[in-house]
């Protein structure tokens, strides 16, 4: 048997367990600078905001109904999650962390347990720990265990947040219920030419002969219709060395100018390059893009990409930045307002298979160099350590003015217990 756990509207949960005031009422989680919101809690989303709802829009619905409004707490909610999966890790031998509030967990024998004590077992654990609140689906598969959590949630007065797919009927009574749209890996393009196919519901799905699914929707799709039937197809994925790594950011206010945009790409190759370096890889190209505020139709409007193909693989934060520089100056036109930009490291391979070209080669001074920094950095404070090429005064500019305390990573923003 599988289980996926969700935890529960985990951004506007994580904001609850610091400040219990706000159980309850309606919270709001925004994204980068700001811009739209991307978490709501259950009383918010009986308000009728949208996910994915520009937040100047919805300002004076926040205002009216006294919805608290948050900007992202990256640190407070990664340090939230490793504590969440760090328990769950501890329920099963075999996980799969899926995103930063899901998780796979697989029961290679479990005829000796009751699974929906089990799952509250699992529940109170993670709740008393963390105070996160979490719902939890077992299935025979990972695709049914989505349904069975969807369950969980939609229905948590019956269910208590855990429920189970363990017969034949309840899995064709779950797949009669969900939605074409809501079925897990079947995006919007795809729900659309299966609704025109008269697929409406996730049983009509399985309905289908496997040649047509295959003839469709590929193979990708065959396993899927598989997973719903009850057969596994999905494993538990063991974690993996990512094949590539991206930094992008949305800025605070339009840029202009090249060097404005320079420092900014700096700075995204140099973190790209800690990451590179966390997983003990190399890459062989770097991709820069740069875009003005699709959103402003009134201004004029430029995108544009590069992939600059490395004389060799590299992590030093120093080369890849020369490199994306260089990138930029071919793609930067004067006269734009420019809203967003990105670096991405490809062509990805373990730092110890990197070979070594004729004429050309990396400095291997910078080895050591870049492990002096990253030591540095982790006991200073991320970026702390930085290239003359950076902004030296700040880190990220991104408006978060709705920030939140980072209570659980920085001892002067812990929370405070009065008593009398």
């Amino acid at each position: 048997m599988y289980a996926l756990v969700d935890c529960n509207n985990f951004y506007a949960s994580c904001e609850r367990v610091f400040n219990p005031g706000l159980n309850g009422k309606p919270v709001v989680v925004l994204s980068n600078n700001d811009g739209c919101v991307i978490a709501r809690s259950n009383e918010a989303k009986a308000l009728g905001v949208p996910m994915g709802a520009p937040a100047f829009k919805y300002n004076k619905l926040f205002e009216a109904h006294g919805v608290a409004v948050f900007s992202s707490n990256y640190a407070l909610y990664g340090d939230m999650s490793n504590r969440v999966m760090t328990i769950l890790s501890e329920m099963s031998p075999e996980i799969e962390i899926y995103s930063i509030d899901e998780a796979f967990l697989r029961y290679s024998n479990c005829s000796y347990l009751d699974l929906p004590r089990h799952g509250q077992a699992m529940q109170q654990r993670v709740f008393k720990s963390t105070g996160v609140p979490i719902s939890v689906g077992f299935a025979p598969t990972k695709a049914l265990a989505k349904v069975a959590n969807r369950i969980a949630k939609k229905f948590p007065i019956r269910t208590q947040n855990v429920y189970v797919i363990d017969s034949q009927y309840k899995r064709e009574k779950a797949l009669k219920w969900l939605a074409i749209d809501d079925v897990w890996g079947i995006g919007r393009r795809y729900a659309q030419k299966l609704k025109y196919y008269g697929v409406n519901t996730a049983f009509d799905f399985i309905q289908k002969p496997d040649a047509w699914v295959k003839k469709n929707f590929s193979v990708v799709g065959l396993r899927l219709k598989h997973e719903l039937e009850g057969k596994v197809t999905l494993g538990i994925d063991e974690e993996k060395a990512k094949k590539h790594i991206a930094t992008t950011r949305s800025f605070e206010k339009m840029y202009t100018e090249f060097d404005q945009l320079k420092e900014r790409v700096v700075t995204f190759a140099v973190t790209c390059a800690e990451k590179l370096r966390k997983q003990k890889s190399c890459c062989n190209a770097v991709m820069v893009f740069i875009h003005t505020n699709g959103f402003n139709p009134d201004m004029p409007q430029y995108s544009r990409n590069v992939v600059v193909k490395l004389p060799y693989a590299t992590s030093s934060g120093i080369e890849l930045a020369r490199f994306a520089v260089q990138g930029l100056s071919c793609i930067f036109k004067e006269g734009f307002h420019y809203k967003k930009a990105g670096v991405i490291v490809m062509d990805l391979i373990p730092e110890n298979e990197r070979q070594m070209t004729l004429f050309e080669k990396p400095n291997l001074k910078h080895v050591q160099l870049m492990k002096t920094m990253d030591a540095l950095n982790a006991q200073l404070g991320q970026q702390k350590i930085k290239l003359a090429g950076q902004d030296l005064g700040r880190t990220w500019k991104m408006r978060q003015e709705k920030l939140s305390a980072r209570y659980t990573t920085r001892i002067n923003e812990i929370i405070t217990i009065y008593s009398e």
